[in-house]
């Protein structure tokens, strides 16, 4: 069986795909092999066979399988050891018995003192309810530098440094473009003698702000952008290389190519510049442990020692794109054999603290040929589209003479002209390389993305010449999390807008969950617990949460404020703090933490958070006037009849006010588990003076209706229980009616959106989100595919003249899983222990598929008219809300020799692991 691991093929009316664990949900039901017991999926601190982690105590995960049904673990083993062959002895740093439990997740080390900068090695042992037992593959983890004199004698080295007076980690919005002097990009060498032979190789480096390392000529990995983007003031990444297997003996050289990222963005004129962050110059930090075969070490650092020189790269903005001149150094400068004597010895410079980056690092993902190529009657300029509006680069390989030009504009859209239209996306940006003395090159820009579907590849020859195109791709780079999860329906349109959203999430899906991939790439908050219900339910991004979370945690000011973009590079003035101050932005703080646990069991999300979400909700008290707050932006981008922005149709004090509600009825669960009686006893009470007052300010008894009445206005209350039960139904009824009236459109924004379909969900009024949502002639995700979008646009009408790649407004994709797949979990479960699974609309949508790994294990469940099948991970149960009014039979045995509970019309079967078929009883 063929593994897809990222791409989704599509035609029309269906979406084929594979998953990751060897299920393909359209061709029927393929099980995998497995033995009585196993063990895989072992994650430590998160991660599989991590290289630099950062902490002395790691936790463990992992997964059973098992060929039986209703398996659960009894006890089990971890032994942790120096050795990789466990031989025992002092190697043996920690054996904890079998300890008798069904635990799986989130396991605590507990033996002897481990070591920063050291290897251990792993080997778990578990026994389930059938008497069976289990061991697992050798696994590893390496823990990374986690103080500053780990580093030894490794100094951050540069080329310039930038003077402390324009330094700049915050510039204002407004503030004025600044023209300094040009600073050249720096590359940077050191040539290393290997004698022997090497037993390892570990390295450790951070390039700000992106790197990219070369040994002996060869680029270490596949990654781009490293290290992922952090809030450089308070911290930044270093990366964990092994390089034993990449070391020669004699001669070897250790290269390095700096990028701007987003530690400088250079005020060039004639390049699209967004905002003026500046924390300095480019620089880089790296330590190298060489372990010889006869016990001995050598430690190379970066110091004064290295070799430095102008870079290749011209220009280099995250913002503005890059710059390539092949003429600046030779291709060689990379190889051991290069003379480098004519080049500068490094500067020393003082640089931000350094934390080992965990989440996956940025890749490219997936390669677009051209579809259509357009070409210039001067035969010196072509338009390609790709058919795809993603984030990424595009690659070339070409042929031409020295000094002849090859400048690539990417873009979303095109211009009446038919050329690519980026007044809307950040203008001007482009790509450029300029031939040195190779003839024939492969080139793709290295540090700067942009989001496009087209490219304007325009050749320039130094004099009279033919540049030769000889091959060009579109490379969609993302964050390299795993896709674990899948949908496919009957519905050819739901398909369609499953996967106008997913290229949504994958565009902004990189070191930091960014609103689109070009004007912007900011990490605005609210798309976190807004969307991340539907990214949870596709990709494996516990660990980028988890960095979204810090990234929130180092933004946050002195007085509480949780700003709306983390990492906060700029920030933004207009209109005094409405682009910094809403509630509905920053309390993500507490609710994209409370999910997280809720979806993963790490009770982490909760403890390294809490004191942030403390302060945050000081701060929203003490700016509350009477417990209301009226900050911010409100319900962004709703359907008006003015052009899209600030919300129009719902009063701004309700929607953040309903969310600081919710914040604090979130913080009184979370002071509960985390045992803090004074915490949950003070935001009960603040809970329920601002319940009071919102009935106050926004309830109308005359009418039972909140506000304004639009629809977000009534479905906030709704959802956050801040409708008192006697009024519930007339609320719901009045929602009801406002969307009847609008013809069953909707009119939500960036806020209400996800919350107005929660609410009809909650109510079974899922053939109103069915209907809301069906209709492409009007504004909304069929609209947008009409006109043409292939990614999800910032605007419900897909307007030209804002972004057509963002982020937001996606919050259908969480009903395609959790309520017409029905995929969810019991109130009382954590990380998808117990299962519920309550497929909706089953008369309408005569076939629906999901697939989705849990923490546990892989989960499949596919659904034809009334006919299930249902794969259930060892370890777990699930519910299954069946319709009463037929009899089945499951897996071939009659329901009664099953648990089953009735309610209402609804038969609840519980199951227990193993692969389920449930098909009507034709008596």
């Amino acid at each position: 069986m063929k593994l897809v691991i990222d791409s989704i093929l599509r035609n029309k009316n269906i979406i084929v795909f594979m998953t990751l664990f060897n299920i393909v949900l359209l061709s029927g039901h393929v099980s995998p092999v497995y033995a009585k017991l196993g063990i895989q999926q072992v994650l430590i601190s998160g991660r599989e066979n991590p290289l630099g982690i950062n902490t002395l105590s790691p936790s463990f995960s992992w997964q059973l399988t098992s060929d039986s049904h209703d398996v659960l673990q009894k006890a089990y083993k971890i032994e942790v050891s120096i050795d990789r062959h466990f031989s025992g002895g002092r190697n043996l740093l920690w054996n904890s018995d079998w300890v008798s439990t069904a635990q799986s997740l989130h396991v605590m080390y507990a033996g002897a003192a481990l070591t920063a900068g050291q290897t251990y090695f792993v080997r778990l042992h578990a026994q389930d309810n059938q008497g069976n037992t289990a061991v697992s593959a050798v696994q590893s983890f390496h823990i990374g530098l986690l103080e500053p004199a780990d580093w030894g004698g490794a100094r951050w080295i540069t080329k310039d440094v930038l003077p402390d007076s324009l330094i700049n980690p915050l510039p204002l919005s407004s503030s004025k473009l600044r023209m300094d002097k040009t600073y050249d990009l720096p590359v940077f060498r050191k040539t290393v003698q290997v004698s022997r032979k090497l037993k390892s190789s570990i390295a450790y480096i951070s390039g700000l702000g992106h790197y990219e390392l070369l040994l002996n000529g060869k680029v270490v990995d596949d990654a781009v952008l490293q290290p992922g983007w952090t809030k450089y003031d308070k911290e930044a990444y270093y990366v964990v290389y092994d390089l034993t297997k990449s070391w020669k003996k004699g001669k070897n050289s250790l290269a390095v190519l700096l990028g701007n990222g987003f530690y400088y963005i250079p005020p060039i004129k004639g390049r699209f510049q967004k905002h003026k962050v500046a924390f300095g110059l480019p620089k880089l930090k790296m330590k190298v442990v060489n372990t010889y075969e006869d016990g001995k070490q050598e430690v190379i650092v970066s110091d004064e020692s290295w070799k430095v020189a102008r870079s290749p790269i011209t220009f280099s903005s995250m913002y503005g794109g890059e710059d390539y001149d092949a003429s600046v150094l030779p291709a060689s400068w990379t190889m051991p054999h290069y003379d480098d004597r004519q080049w500068s010895n490094a500067q020393l410079v003082d640089g931000p603290a350094l934390t080992a980056q965990e989440t996956e690092p940025v890749r490219v993902m997936q390669e677009f040929q051209p579809k259509n190529i357009r070409k210039d009657a001067d035969g010196r300029s072509d338009v390609y589209d790709f058919g795809q509006n993603a984030s990424g680069i595009v690659s070339l390989k070409m042929k031409g003479k020295p000094g002849d030009t090859v400048r690539v504009y990417p873009a979303e859209l095109l211009n009446e002209a038919g050329l690519p239209n980026q007044k809307h996306s950040g203008s001007p940006y482009y790509f450029q390389y300029i031939f040195g003395k190779e003839s024939e090159v492969e080139w793709r820009p290295r540090f700067t993305y942009y989001g496009f579907r087209y490219a304007q590849v325009q050749r320039r020859p130094a004099q009279n010449g033919n540049i030769q195109i000889l091959d060009i791709k579109a490379q969609h780079i993302r964050n390299g999390a795993r896709q674990i999860g899948a949908f496919q329906s009957s519905d050819s349109l739901f398909n369609q807008i499953h996967g106008l959203i997913d290229w949504a999430i994958k565009s902004n899906m990189v070191s930091v969950f960014t609103d689109c991939p070009h004007r912007e790439k900011l990490g605005w908050l609210e798309q976190l617990h807004l969307m991340g219900p539907s990214v949870h339910y596709n990709y494996d991004v516990a660990r980028l949460f988890k960095k979204s979370l810090r990234d929130m945690r180092f933004s946050q000011t002195a007085n509480g404020l949780v700003p709306e973009i983390a990492p906060e590079y700029v920030q933004f003035d207009w209109g005094g703090d409405m682009f910094r101050d809403s509630p509905e932005w920053g309390s993500s703080a507490i609710l994209l933490a409370w999910y997280a646990y809720q979806w993963y069991g790490d009770l982490t999300f909760l403890t390294e958070n809490y004191p942030m979400m403390q302060k945050y909700a000081d701060y929203l008290q003490a700016k509350a006037k009477d417990n209301i707050l009226y900050q911010g932006l409100g319900d962004w981008y709703d359907l008006g009849p003015e052009r899209p922005g600030v919300s129009q149709l719902t009063p701004k004090g309700l929607t953040a006010t309903a969310i600081y509600y919710d914040d604090l009825k979130v913080l009184g669960k979370i002071a509960t588990l985390l045992d803090d009686d004074e915490g949950k006893r003070r935001y009960d009470s603040l809970k329920t003076e601002v319940y009071n007052a919102f009935q106050k300010t926004f309830y109308k008894a005359d009418v039972a209706s909140y506000g304004s009445g639009s629809q977000t206005s009534l479905a906030m209350p709704l959802y956050m229980g801040l409708v008192d039960s006697l009024n519930r139904d007339d609320v719901v009824n009045n929602l009801v009616a406002a969307i009847v009236k609008q013809d069953t459109s909707f009119t939500a924004g960036d806020i209400g959106h996800r919350y107005l379909l929660q609410v009809l969900q909650q109510e079974n009024r899922d053939d109103l989100i069915f209907a809301m949502h069906q209709d492409d002639t009007r504004p909304g995700y069929g609209y947008q595919i009409r006109k043409g979008a292939t990614a999800l646009t910032e605007s419900w009408a897909a307007l030209p003249n804002v972004s057509n790649n963002h982020f937001m407004l996606g919050h259908l994709m969480e009903w395609f899983h959790a309520g017409l797949g029905g995929l969810g979990q019991e109130d009382h479960s954590v990380a998808y222990k117990h299962l519920r699974i309550e497929p909706r609309m089953i008369d309408t949508i005569k076939q629906c598929n999901l697939a989705f790994e849990s923490p546990y294990g892989k989960v499949s469940f596919q659904r034809e008219d009334k006919n299930y099948m249902l794969d259930i991970p060892v370890n777990s149960l699930c519910t299954l809300v069946l319709p009463a009014d037929t009899d089945f039979l499951v897996n071939n045995k009659p329901l009664n020799m099953f648990k089953t509970l009735r309610v209402a019309d609804t038969l609840e079967l519980e199951l227990g692991s193993g692969i389920w078929k449930i098909v009507p009883h034709k008596k």
